[in-house]
């Protein structure tokens, strides 16, 4: 099934009972938990900052498989399972009602592209919407802060490069520190001090390399690099993310 563009109509996603239509129903294929939340937190302040009636806002349904099974997949390079854990969920969220349905996790977007042959619903892309939002900006040069399979695999490098970006991976030290920090920190939620301090350092480094930007690659980025402590601009891609199902959801 062809990816879904933002702007592109959805089905209605029905009236209640009071006669408040409602705009649309999104559907989450959540993998990291916290991350998850994280988005949806993102939508309800999306849907606030579109100035619909509350009771008009967009349903959304989520539905995650067990996270270890991603992160078995993940670890495995297996974008065949990766890409049918994404369809299961698809599945459900179908069942449930959803339009049209997305994961806010970087590191499975590759298999967004399994999840769509035989998905019941169209799927939105985070990697488009990033793109999209660099240009929009002006960004030439950008870095990003993520996982190792994220920062030196080819999630963001070629939907980028055919935008004219260039794409600046982490050093190696770095790489291995971010995904430390990510692995036994951030996808449950916490942050120490330190770490904190040090991705700040790895931020402040993509500046001194010339990036303009820098993306946060991984869900649960916000827990450590928001836009007022960095000293170049930030580009959150499950935000982007968010603001493109709104944007999508509200349209039909």
């Amino acid at each position: 099934m062809e990816r879904a563009r933002v702007g592109a109509r959805v089905g209605a996603g029905g009236g209640s009972k009071k006669g408040h239509t409602v705009s649309g129903h999104i559907g989450i294929a959540g993998v990291s938990p916290e991350g998850a939340a994280l988005f949806c937190q993102s939508l309800s302040r999306q849907f606030a900052s579109a100035g619909k009636d509350a009771k008009s806002w967009p349903r959304v349904t989520l539905h995650s498989e067990p996270f270890g099974l991603y992160i078995e997949a993940l670890q495995e390079r297996d974008w065949m399972r990766v890409g049918a854990l994404l369809r299961r969920s698809a599945e459900k969220l179908a069942g449930c009602g959803a339009s049209f349905c997305l994961s806010p996790d970087n590191a499975v977007q590759h298999g967004i592209h399994v999840a769509e042959v035989g998905s019941p619903i169209p799927w939105v892309a985070m990697t488009e919407l990033v793109a999209d939002a660099l240009v929009e900006a002006g960004c030439k040069t950008v870095g990003i802060v993520g996982t190792r399979l994220v920062t030196t695999g080819s999630t963001y490098q070629t939907t980028l490069g055919l935008r004219g970006v260039q794409l600046l991976a982490p050093e190696l030290d770095e790489i291995d520190d971010l995904d430390q920090i990510i692995f036994n920190e951030l996808i449950y939620g916490r942050c120490c001090k330190a770490s904190r301090e040090r991705v700040g350092r790895i931020v402040r480094h993509f500046a001194d390399r010339g990036c303009e930007g820098v993306i946060l690659g991984c869900s649960e980025g916000p827990l450590v690099v928001t836009p007022d402590r960095s000293p170049i601009a930030v580009f959150d891609a499950a935000q982007r993310l968010a603001v493109g199902a709104v944007a999508r959801a509200l349209d039909g």
